[in-house]
């Protein structure tokens, strides 16, 4: 796989989303510092605000908060990469169910060791969570496939730079990073169990048969009733 994917469907929304909020985040820190540190702290993840005063939004929010243009980009450039690669093979609603469970599964990780360790007051941001969702799946259902990644200038499979990624997050572990890490980590084992237990499609897609099926069992159940009513009346005319 060489070259830029198509920048089109489901990823295009997640990247100009994740593009918007960091230009608005910008723009309003030019306008008025104070005011950004405030709406960070709203919509960022502060693990505190989520225990103790129940800002459940900041477990999906929070992945749309980016810091640096440099971390910003390479973000959204691997979601890019991942995101369309895994779109054009398993579809948009699949693609935003297995980001959004990673992102979900992120923010828990996050929560639950700052629980344990008291750092309850770090501000977490960014989609790495989801991204690292998007990684695991890549890895896991498209193992022997050679890929290159932005920024790595050569061929590698799928398999080995996923296991290249985890172990730069697993050394993250012992310094300062640990919070994003152990994060990130919660990311990639959401989205691992998404892959092994989710349905092939999807949920929404599995939940739309079924829907349908329920439907059609219920229009079958009336042309039954129907057909035994017109049999009645049709007897008794006979007679």
């Amino acid at each position: 796989m060489l070259g830029f994917p198509d920048f089109s469907g489901f990823t295009r929304k997640l990247v100009l989303w994740n593009l918007g909020a960091y230009f608005l985040l910008l723009i309003l820190g030019v306008a008025s510092r104070p005011t950004v540190n405030v709406l960070e702290l709203y919509v960022g993840l502060v693990p505190g605000l989520v225990l103790h005063r129940a800002f459940v939004w900041q477990l999906i929010t929070y992945c749309f908060i980016h810091q640096g243009i440099l971390n910003t980009a390479f973000e959204l450039l691997s979601l890019w990469f991942l995101g369309s690669f895994l779109e054009s093979n398993h579809g948009s609603r699949w693609l935003g169910e297995i980001f959004f469970v990673s992102v979900l599964g992120s923010a828990l990780a996050g929560v639950a060791l700052a629980a344990a360790t008291g750092e309850q007051s770090v501000l977490l941001y960014g989609c790495w969570g989801g991204i690292f969702g998007l990684l695991i799946a890549f890895g896991v259902l498209y193992a022997d496939l050679e890929f290159m990644m932005f920024p790595l200038p050569f061929m590698i499979k799928a398999k080995y730079l996923v296991a290249v990624y985890l172990l730069i997050v697993l050394a993250m572990l012992f310094s300062g990073e640990r919070l994003y890490a152990f994060s990130q980590l919660g990311g990639a084992l959401f989205g691992f169990l998404y892959i092994k237990f989710a349905p092939r499609r999807g949920f929404a897609f599995a939940g739309t048969e079924s829907l349908y099926g329920v439907r059609n069992r219920y229009y079958r159940w009336k042309r039954r009733r129907a057909a035994k009513k017109f049999e009645v009346y049709m007897r008794k005319h006979r007679d």
